[in-house]
């Protein structure tokens, strides 16, 4: 079995509503589909979530083909050497990363498909029966908070989670209205990226966990020095996650081993890989992490990390997602988490989900038309 084509097609799908953050205003998701033909015919897809800039991603896979055709899938590992030595991404490990993560996810959909088994259990199998995903919080007045909690609720989401970092008042206002919608029982999740200092972080964090009981704080101040949230640790109750920070294999194994929090919230886009993802989520079970899947924003290959979370020792729940904020999908079938909080195993082999190649043509094409969606929404309009 040998690679013989690589597609790439970039897409444009727009939310119901813009994901506003301390960091982005993106009113949807601008991904790279690749799909990988082999010489007996095997289809392969993959996703390549963007960074800065959505061509950058699609110019780095064009580069990488020549070293990913006419070799054999289950050479993952060598294939990703040769790139990153002989390719010279090591020298842009970012984009190299977000790059490779949907040619090895397109590899790892092949083997699933040549040996007939789903992917999790390629990494070990499944120790549970679903994975658990988190309702997210569109930022809105106390009324509007109160209702999406209640909508949450009565679809049986047992984690909530906020963007905050923007105005400490008016976020103070949401988790109130929030922890009234949905009880004492559910969990609170807020997300910072890393917009507070460090006196900033304990003042808020403490006061905010004793009145509305977080269940974790995710980059709640910036992560290097690492120092930062060593320190912030010792000086607040409320359980930290990092998320930002985890840009290269080295950088995650260096915060795993500085056991500055208690929840990694990445994926394979940040390492480049599936394998290297799921070995530094072994790594971090052994020095007592808890995993939470990342979302870049993706469409429906996100599957991926379902596997990997099925198969991981040391999943929490409350996993990362935006499939419900998607006016659309590549899909012949909506995912799972489009309308609730579980999704069970995958059984059908490889990623286990069917591309619709219509719908992805028609994305394409609207990416084509209208480009991507900038990181900073309408922020920056353009000057005449």
């Amino acid at each position: 079995m040998k690679v013989v084509k690589l597609e790439a097609y970039p897409t444009r799908v727009a939310y119901k509503h813009t994901e506003v953050s301390s960091l982005i205003a993106r009113g949807g998701v601008t991904d790279t589909i690749l799909k990988l033909t082999t010489d007996d015919g095997l289809v392969g897809w993959g996703e390549c979530t963007r960074a800065a800039d959505a061509a950058g991603i699609e110019s780095a896979v064009k580069a990488m083909a020549p070293m990913v055709l006419g070799r054999d899938p289950w050479d993952k590992e060598a294939i990703q050497r040769d790139l990153y030595i002989g390719g010279l991404w090591e020298f842009q490990p970012m984009t190299g990363n977000f790059a490779y993560a949907g040619i090895d996810m397109a590899l790892w959909d092949l083997c699933g498909k040549a040996c007939g088994q789903p992917l999790y259990r390629l990494f070990g199998g499944a120790l549970r029966e679903a994975v658990d995903y988190f309702y997210y919080m569109e930022r809105g007045d106390e009324a509007e908070i109160e209702a999406q909690g209640r909508d949450g609720v009565a679809r049986g989401y047992t984690v909530f989670y906020l963007k905050v970092g923007i105005d400490s008042d008016a976020e103070a206002v949401m988790l109130a209205a929030l922890r009234r919608a949905i009880g004492p029982e559910r969990k609170i999740r807020i997300d910072v990226n890393q917009a507070w200092n460090l006196p900033q972080a304990e003042r808020l964090l403490n006061a905010w966990h004793e009145a509305y009981d977080l269940d974790f704080v995710e980059a709640p101040v910036p992560i290097d020095p690492v120092e930062n949230f060593l320190e912030l640790k010792r000086r607040v109750t409320v359980p930290l996650c990092v998320n930002e920070g985890l840009w290269r294999e080295a950088d995650a194994y260096r915060i795993i081993k500085s056991r500055c929090a208690d929840y990694l919230c990445f994926s394979s886009y940040w390492v480049g890989s599936l394998s290297c993802f799921f070995n530094l989520v072994r790594v971090a079970h052994l020095e007592g992490w808890q995993i939470c899947k990342h979302t870049h924003g993706e469409l429906g290959l996100t599957a991926a990390g379902q596997h990997m979370m099925l198969a991981a020792p040391n999943a929490c729940d409350g996993h990362q997602q935006t499939a419900q904020n998607l006016e659309g999908d590549i899909l012949t079938e909506s995912l799972p988490i489009a309308d609730g909080p579980k999704w069970g195993r995958i059984e059908q082999p490889g990623l286990g989900v069917e591309v619709d190649e219509d719908k992805l043509l028609a994305f394409h094409e609207a990416y084509r038309e209208h480009g991507e969606f900038p990181p900073y929404g309408d922020r920056f309009p353009l000057q005449g």
